[in-house]
């Protein structure tokens, strides 16, 4: 034993320099995790006899969310495309949650029909509608079309969700005091309305395509603040943070395979959709928020936008334009 204590303390004086070198890395590694983990939802906020709407719900934060809403006690309807992998998705949230209240129901964000049909059956068959939470999107896909002909980021991220609001608003009214949660992205800060060419069909680029469907969401979000003032319902946008989910399936298997492999160390930092979905909660829930409309989150806290974001006469512009693009006008 007198052997071994020896052999170790002689390998610690030996390389003294490299294990500081390691627990110095180790601890700045974690604090680096620690600070992209962001902020947590305190809220202790009870939602039984609520009703929650959530697009996008059978995966990643969206899933969480729902998990998180249906331990509250809320009655919590998942809106998604894939039923198969929806109702999955319900059976263990039932299971984690202890509430049998979790129920799904079909909605394709690309096609306009699948959006009336799916409010029809809310407005028809829901006493209430206490929360609406627009999570769900696509990433930086191919130059694809929806059902009606919309380039699918904005068709999806934005178009969908602007027609499935508008559809639900009296239903939110009733049940006011009620919100309305979008989702996001930092990555509205570079991004522009491309009125004169909305569909991109001049010059299609992914990425300005999903730049473009993020600022629509945090427009949409600030216009839709001041036609609802004075009805109790409230609006909130935010920023999740990166997050390891499915959302970027059609961009990491197009990077170089050298940029694939620097960027798994960062894949394992990033946050995990548990920790990603706490700032769409914090707005679904929490009580000081209560009087407040239209800000952008991130991080359970509220963030500048960029300003192409504060842009009134931008937003009303969108609105018109929206409107007339899903048959509203």
């Amino acid at each position: 034993m007198e052997n071994y204590a020896e052999t170790i303390k002689e390998f610690v004086e030996n390389h003294a320099a490299g294990l500081t070198v390691v627990l110095v890395a180790g601890a700045g590694v974690l604090a680096l995790r620690r600070w992209l983990a962001g902020g947590v939802c305190r809220s202790k906020a009870r939602l039984e006899g609520k009703t929650v709407v959530i697009t996008g719900a059978n995966t990643g934060i969206g899933k969480e969310t729902a998990l998180d809403m249906a331990k509250r006690g809320a009655r919590v309807i998942l809106a998604c495309r894939d039923m198969t992998r929806a109702r999955i998705a319900a059976d263990e949230i039932r299971q984690m949650s202890g509430n049998g209240n979790v129920v799904v129901k079909k909605l394709d964000l690309a096609s306009l029909q699948s959006v009336r049909d799916f409010a029809k059956d809310i407005q028809e068959n829901e006493e209430r509608l206490d929360i609406l939470i627009n999570n769900a999107g696509v990433m930086m896909c191919p130059k694809w079309k929806t059902e009606d002909g919309f380039e699918m980021q904005f068709g999806v991220n934005h178009l969908g969700h602007f027609l499935l609001t508008n559809c639900l608003l009296e239903k939110l009214k009733k049940s006011a005091p009620s919100r309305i949660v979008i989702v996001s992205s930092l990555a509205h800060e570079k991004g522009q309305i491309h009125f004169d060419d909305i569909n991109l069909d001049k010059d299609y680029d992914r990425i300005k395509s999903y730049r473009q469907s993020k600022l629509a969401n945090v427009l949409f979000c600030r216009e839709l603040a001041t036609r609802l003032q004075g009805t109790g319902v409230t609006t909130y946008c935010l920023h999740p943070g990166v997050i390891r989910t499915e959302l970027g399936r059609h961009l990491f298997p197009t990077l170089a395979l050298w940029k694939r492999i620097l960027a798994m160390p960062f894949m394992m930092l990033i946050k995990s959709p548990w920790e990603g979905a706490q700032t769409t909660i914090y707005c679904a829930v929490d009580e000081s928020l209560e009087n407040v409309s239209g800000l952008y989150y991130s991080d359970c806290s509220p963030k500048k936008v960029a300003p192409q974001a504060l842009d009134d006469a931008a937003a009303k512009r969108l609105w018109d334009l929206s409107a007339s693009m899903v048959g509203l006008a």
